[in-house]
């Protein structure tokens, strides 16, 4: 049955100690928030927990706030709309600002969360339409054979599984190095980007660290590269609603005309936010020009292994990264 949920029993807890109660009463227990992933997965049936925690309304897990070092707080619960319109984000972290802007459509980012947002499933549509995949306990990866429509699927990290990561800001929060807070029974732990998202050799089933129980409450920024040279650009099929082909976030800091430090990450092409080493490498203490832009392009997909469909990804990775170098020249 299309678009028809399953009955399950809601909660709205006040408090995250209430929500915590709640998980801890609950084995399958699904927290949800603005709902925009977690809603498709219900009406069509392919997810049907007995119990949803919404936790939208907890005050703890909402709001940005600046860090003592110059950083931010963002409560996981923030709409993407809130994200990029606050006045902070925007002079401190443009990239992300920019990330949260090009997420879906006006309307999605209204309700959507950023913790949402991070924490959302692969969009493989075999996977989503509900086929015995090994993300789902299979045992056959379905966008990996011969006559497989894989237009949207990995160039790098493939462990049976080829999906890619969705999130625009995933890109943009590993870029800027952030850490996620996430708490299960009362202890909080603080996780790096690099850490919180994992790819098939590591669970599968999963595509961050977070396990039954756990809630992302929030996301720190640290102050390194507050007011950076930052950038952000996403190619889609649509400026509107679709997902990545491919997107990239970088920030900078100058020293004269010189890159003195660089981060730079790319989406859409592995399981995981893919951060680019050897173009960092190849870019601290240069200057950017057509020399480097040049050595930057040689190198930026080094290692792609492209499927069927997707060998146009492998140009189009190169490009973005020497557009964001060029973006410092």
């Amino acid at each position: 049955m299309t678009d028809v949920m399953h009955n399950f029993e809601l909660f709205q807890p006040a408090t995250l100690a209430d929500a915590q109660a709640i998980l801890g009463d609950h084995e399958d227990a699904w927290i949800i928030a603005g709902g925009m992933d977690s809603l498709d997965w219900f009406k069509h049936r392919v997810k049907q927990p007995s119990v949803l925690v919404d936790v939208a309304n907890i005050p703890d897990l909402h709001g940005i706030r600046e860090e003592d070092d110059g950083g931010l707080w963002i409560g996981a619960t923030t709409t993407l709309t809130e994200v990029n319109e606050s006045e902070e984000v925007q002079s401190r972290f443009p990239a992300l600002a920019q990330a949260a802007l090009r997420v879906a459509s006006p309307q999605i980012r209204n309700k959507g969360t950023i913790g949402g947002n991070v924490s959302q499933d692969t969009r493989c549509t075999y996977y989503r339409d509900g086929f015995p995949c090994y993300r789902a306990g299979g045992n056959t990866c379905y966008a990996n054979t011969p006559t497989a429509m894989n237009r949207e699927h990995a160039l790098f990290g493939v462990s049976r599984c080829v999906a890619v990561t969705p999130s625009d800001t995933a890109i943009a929060l590993t870029a800027l190095e952030a850490a996620f807070i996430v708490e299960r029974g009362g202890n909080r732990r603080e996780v790096a980007a690099a850490d919180f998202f994992i790819g098939p050799d590591i669970d599968i089933t999963r595509m961050t660290m977070l396990e039954r129980g756990d809630i992302l409450v929030g996301i720190r920024i640290p102050g390194k590269w507050a007011g950076s040279r930052q950038y952000f650009e996403k190619v889609a099929d649509r400026n509107t609603w679709d997902f990545a082909l491919a997107n990239i976030a970088m920030a900078a800091t100058m020293e004269g005309s010189a890159i003195s430090d660089i981060s730079i990450v790319c989406g859409a092409v592995q399981c995981i936010p893919r951060r680019l080493t050897d173009v960092e490498s190849l870019a601290r203490g240069e200057t950017p020009g057509e020399e480097l832009e040049t050595l930057v392009k040689r190198v930026a997909a080094r290692g792609a292994e492209p499927l069927n469909f997707n060998h146009f990804k492998v140009p189009l990775m190169e490009n973005l990264a020497v557009r964001a170098i060029r973006s410092l020249a």
